[in-house]
């Protein structure tokens, strides 16, 4: 068979790779729920007040909605894997930030290091699942 059209195989099990793919973007869902539920809590343990304490989230989303029409322009220019790992390393270090913050702006400059990372998350674990997987079995 000619080498061009060959058909194309990945390099490593496509079901391990979307087992750890889906893992992270579901990690970063949990985050965004848990902290919805988790608001009126965390304002009162911070002696926050309810307005101050929605920063919390806003914070999150703005990060988030910034970074996420990046994605696919740091994808191609640092590569898939590299930004999903990098994705994955930011999230999980702000994470423990967050766990730690001792005062609300802490808290919030955590929340926006952890939208970034969880922003590009999502759609770069998608690219890399349509790329993990051939035509024939993405029905």
């Amino acid at each position: 068979m000619d080498p061009q059209h060959q058909e194309w195989r990945p390099r490593h099990n496509p079901w391990l790779i979307a087992v750890g793919v889906m893992l992270a973007t579901f990690m970063e869902v949990l985050d965004t729920t848990i902290a919805n539920i988790a608001l009126p809590h965390i304002g009162g343990s911070l002696s926050a007040t309810p307005d101050e304490a929605t920063w919390i989230l806003t914070s999150y989303l703005v990060s988030n909605a910034i970074i996420l029409p990046m994605t696919g322009w740091l994808g191609n220019y640092f590569g898939r894997k590299r930004l999903l790992i990098a994705c994955i390393v930011m999230f999980t270090i702000a994470s423990v930030f967050c766990g730690l913050a001792w005062d609300l702006p802490t808290l919030i400059l955590a929340r926006i290091l952890q939208g970034i990372g969880g922003g590009a998350m999502v759609p770069i674990a998608q690219s890399i699942l349509l790329e993990s997987f051939p035509a024939q079995k993405r029905r």
